[in-house]
């Protein structure tokens, strides 16, 4: 079967891809910048890549015409604004208008449960999101999941932030709401199990695991399940507000995704019904067994896909790939141009593994309290790391940073700052050979905005002065334990 895929780069998307390309499909996916998209040469010629923004209707006319089934994974966490919903809804209209030229007989998305008569603004958006979708009159597959639990998950990171750093907790009063948590694996073996069956045409599913927990309750046990003693005190007076500023301080998880995490906690998510058992036969995991599984994967150091690379506005927003040419104009900069003698390679591997776990070879203490900062005034922080300690590709996150280049080949790695800054800023740390010596080049460029910006840059200069010089020596001189 042929078939398109949305939100290809997506958490969902990037795991779903290869089990339909193992269960013998042609895949056709949809990304806003190629740039992205990580192609694995073993897909061979069963993956065709095409461009298209669901909010630019023009660009959806790359669609293939003989296109038999779509998958629909776009949509935020992060979006804010009045028009957000609005943004969302667009999006979608024009994603059915596009596959309605096509031969498509099935769209299925995914989306969260809505059982509740309150919903927070996202699953109202959401919600309005599969009535757009319903009238297509294309044979529509709806699966309406609750918090998944995998490696990488939004749901999944932020319990275990929370309970790996904090032993005594003070909570705000969503976590005694109720939920019915289910793994990643089970979420995929749905959306392929309900691929061109006729028993899953025009229905809408609600999945989950077999356990009806508590937030409170999730914590506990994910405790158990590294035996961690951790105590949880519940208090009615953290508003909204101050419960995602205390998610945004303890967790990676930047203020507005934590906010609209805020507002869909409050709502209970249990499945109303287990109609997907006739569509779809298969026993779920527990959510320990999930926990188990997850942290496998991260032990292997495999985790195929982590919320924290999607992008930090949101897929409504946004080419950051464009910035992978560092401009030259109206910009200032600070060099370093490091001698050394043993391999390049070796060097490489330091540049490669920086950030994260490692850190930043250098005054690190000073990187944490800029992170921190940073998640003071709504920025993202350091806390996100990496999504693997092995493997970088552009569009990962790295700490406060983004990843535009990794490139082994030629050995450079392009960084480019999420934190809050009045401006722009690049870090460029690359291997260089010059008249027969090596050398670790590392440029820090920023564009400034405004006067702020030039007050910003020259504040900090003398820190600049001591950091990187010490950081570019370190790396040179770094070996791995």
């Amino acid at each position: 079967m042929k078939i398109l895929l949305t939100g290809a780069n997506g958490y969902i998307g990037t795991r779903l891809l290869p089990v339909l390309l193992e269960n013998g499909h042609d895949v056709v996916c949809m990304v806003r910048d190629p740039r992205r998209f990580a192609l694995e040469s073993d897909f061979g010629n069963k993956v065709q890549i095409i461009t298209g923004d669901l909010l630019n209707p023009k660009s959806l006319e790359n669609i293939p015409l003989d296109i038999e089934a779509s998958y629909y994974l776009v949509h935020s966490m992060t979006g804010s604004g009045a028009d957000f919903a609005d943004l969302e809804q667009q999006s979608a209209q024009n994603f059915v208008k596009a596959i309605k030229r096509t031969q498509c007989k099935q769209i299925i998305y995914l989306t969260g449960i809505v059982n509740d008569d309150e919903l927070s603004k996202h699953l109202s958006s959401r919600l309005a999101v599969e009535e757009e979708l319903k009238n297509s009159g294309i044979d529509y597959t709806i699966l309406r999941a609750a918090i998944i639990i995998g490696s990488g998950s939004a749901s999944f990171e932020i319990i275990r932030d929370l309970t790996e750093k904090l032993p005594v907790m003070v909570a705000p009063k969503w976590v005694s709401t109720k939920c019915q948590p289910i793994a990643i694996r089970d979420v995929l073996e749905y959306l392929c199990g309900v691929l061109g069956n006729d028993k899953a045409y025009n229905q809408i599913f609600d999945i989950g695991g077999p356990d009806i927990l508590t937030y409170k309750q999730m914590l506990l046990q994910y405790g158990e399940s590294r035996n961690l003693k951790r105590y949880i005190l519940t208090v009615p007076v953290l508003t909204p507000k101050l419960s995602s500023l205390w998610l945004n301080l303890v967790t990676a998880v930047p203020y507005s995704l934590a906010r609209s995490l805020v507002d869909s906690m409050k709502v209970e998510v249990i499945c109303q019904n287990d109609n997907i058992k006739n569509a779809v036969p298969k026993k779920c995991l527990s959510y320990k067994e999930a926990l188990k599984l997850a942290f496998e994967k991260i032990e292997q150091n495999s985790i195929v896909s982590s919320w924290k690379d999607a992008l930090n506005r949101g897929y409504l927003e946004t080419y950051f790939m464009d910035q992978v040419k560092v401009p030259q104009n109206g910009t200032v900069e600070y060099k370093v141009k490091m001698p050394f003698e043993r391999k390049a390679e070796e060097v490489f591997e330091n540049i490669w593994g920086i950030g994260g776990s490692r850190g930043w070879y250098y005054l690190d203490w000073l990187w944490s309290l800029r992170g921190f900062l940073d998640k003071m005034f709504g920025g993202v922080g350091t806390r996100r790391g990496r999504t693997s300690n092995t493997s970088l590709q552009a569009g990962d996150v790295l700490d406060f940073w983004r990843v535009l280049l990794a490139d082994k080949t030629s050995k450079r790695l392009l960084l480019y700052a999420e934190m809050k800054v009045p401006g722009e800023a690049w870090l460029e740390l690359k291997v260089v050979q010059y008249h027969g010596k090596s050398y670790l080049s590392q440029i820090a460029t920023f564009r400034p905005n405004g006067l702020w910006g030039r007050i910003y840059w020259y504040t900090m200069f003398p820190f600049h002065l001591v950091l990187f010089k010490g950081m570019a020596k370190q790396i040179t001189q770094y070996k791995p334990q």
